[in-house]
């Protein structure tokens, strides 16, 4: 119940920009800035969070396989994104992205706290994103319509994170699987998938550094979520030796 409470934040945003797209449509270099950001957050979000757990289990061949795996479904969605036309391959394909992330999302809760925090916000600003698509790739229809649409393609956060549950019983050799998998699809996501899209405008330079603005503002947020370290104690002050006679 407590992942689920999480997955409203990023569901809400799916919705809010899909409804905000339908009512006007922002220009390409907002939605290009838009895009930059959203990669450099998930970017920080994966290396920084994700990957340390993966490193720290010293487990070669779970990683292996869980990461070989996410190669192959990532690489299948993209074929599938190719071949299909019209709005529905952008649906299909953007609905196995976001239940990918609920399952990421709840994996990342097993490994920590502060992981799956850093990852809700994460996956907030790139459903958000994922939203704007939504409706952009609608094109026509109305607003019920889009916001709808976009609603039930949300609702498959929740239910990848319910998924998560039963995952977690599992030996820690395939969550650690798992979370390998789920690396390789954050990662496609920023470099297939919104960096591409983003650079489809021409760049400008306050543009491309929205990539590093959001990378920095995620690590900048691990770094105040951590527990802070005990305080050192100030020094007492000594009292001066006395003076010999």
């Amino acid at each position: 119940m407590q992942i689920l409470l999480f997955t409203l934040p990023p569901v809400l945003a799916a919705i809010v920009g899909a409804g905000a797209t339908a009512w006007r449509r922002p220009g390409p270099q907002l939605v290009s800035a838009i895009q930059h950001f959203a990669a450099g957050v998930v970017f920080a979000a994966a290396a920084g969070e994700i990957l340390p757990d993966l490193k720290h289990a010293g487990a070669v061949w779970p990683v292996m396989i869980g990461g070989g795996a996410g190669i192959a479904v990532m690489l299948l969605i993209q074929t599938l994104e190719a071949r299909a036309s019209g709005p529905v391959g952008l649906l299909v394909t953007i609905g196995v992205d976001i239940f990918i992330d609920g399952l990421v999302l709840g994996l990342a809760f097993v490994a920590g706290q502060t992981q799956g925090l850093l990852l809700t916000i994460a996956l907030t600003i790139e459903i958000l994103f994922l939203g704007l698509t939504i409706a952009v790739g609608l094109k026509t229809g109305s607003w019920a319509r889009t916001v709808g649409v976009t609603a039930l393609l949300a609702l498959l956060l929740p239910f990848g994170a319910l998924l998560s549950a039963p995952i977690a019983t599992l030996p820690p050799a395939v969550v650690t699987g798992f979370l390998a998998f789920g690396l390789v699809a954050l990662l496609y996501l920023v470099t297939e998938e919104l960096l591409v899209e983003a650079h489809e405008v021409p760049d400008r330079p306050w543009i491309t550094a929205m990539f590093f603005v959001g990378f920095l503002l995620l690590l900048l947020m691990a770094d105040l979520m951590e527990t802070p370290s005990t305080a050192t104690a100030p020094l007492a002050v000594q009292p001066a030796p006395a003076m010999a006679n």
